[in-house]
């Protein structure tokens, strides 16, 4: 497959998926392999959605997870959206995983109302008025909330999943209590969080969080996630996500 300038083929280390990225814009991180993991328990033969699809990290992960029946992966970014696409072919996705070149807040041109068993996203993380203004554009698309903030994440997940289908988010843990009042304003009711640690002794970097369309009250907090251990290594279950043994 012929590269455009600035990108390259990723090795995912993963059922020998690979995944392609420019150097210049912005590459996926340990949260997108963390949220495609903790989607994987969607049911067999369901079909979904990846808002801010990036890349395709996540969808394409998810593809080899679950025993997904179609995934589309929604990216505003026309660049991103194609070289995630060119991503889809090169991993023989094409019938399984679809990329739509769209803002979030116009899907209902695309995909229909209430059709989708599961959303999954990793959202830009930051709002609009806050971190670094001379990353170039795409970056900056990437992590702050200008062609969508989280409301309108939240709020399009509720669009497009049936009633009681689930919503997957990671995002900061300082947008918690956000992502919790947005969630119910919306009926998307939170019902797992798992707080992500680099190391045991450091404060939540991540947080994950499942919500239900239409579901009763009841939250379940999970066991804390530790990225590293003491000597610095992945811990056991980051390895076992990354689906590589600990060398001895």
């Amino acid at each position: 497959m012929e590269l455009k300038e600035n990108e390259r083929i990723d090795n995912l280390e993963y059922k020998n998926l690979k995944i392609i990225q420019n150097k210049e814009g912005f590459c996926f991180g340990i949260d997108s392999v963390l949220i495609s993991d903790f989607a994987k328990e969607v049911k067999d033969n369901s079909v979904g959605a990846d808002l801010g699809t990036g890349t395709g990290i996540i969808g394409i992960l998810l593809s080899a997870k679950a025993k997904i029946k179609k995934i589309y992966g929604i990216e505003v970014q026309k660049d991103v959206a194609d070289m995630a696409r060119r991503s889809v072919e090169l991993n023989g996705l094409e019938n399984k995983f679809e990329v739509l070149n769209i803002n979030i807040k116009n899907i209902g041109e695309k995909i229909e109302r209430e059709s989708l068993d599961f959303v999954v996203t990793n959202p830009p993380y930051k709002k609009l008025d806050t971190g670094k203004v001379n990353e170039n554009e795409c970056k900056y698309i990437s992590r702050h909330e200008c062609s969508a903030n989280l409301e309108d994440f939240i709020s399009t997940s509720k669009y497009l999943l049936k009633d009681k289908g689930t919503l997957y988010m990671i995002h900061r843990p300082e947008r918690l209590a956000d992502l919790i009042e947005l969630m119910r304003k919306y009926k998307m009711e939170p019902k797992k969080i798992r707080f992500v640690y680099s190391m045991v002794n450091k404060d939540a970097s991540l947080v994950l969080i499942k919500a239900v369309k239409n579901a009763r009250q009841f939250l379940k907090i999970e066991k804390p996630l530790i990225i590293y251990d003491e000597n610095g290594e992945y811990t056991d279950e980051i390895y076992k996500i990354y689906n590589k043994e600990r060398k001895s």
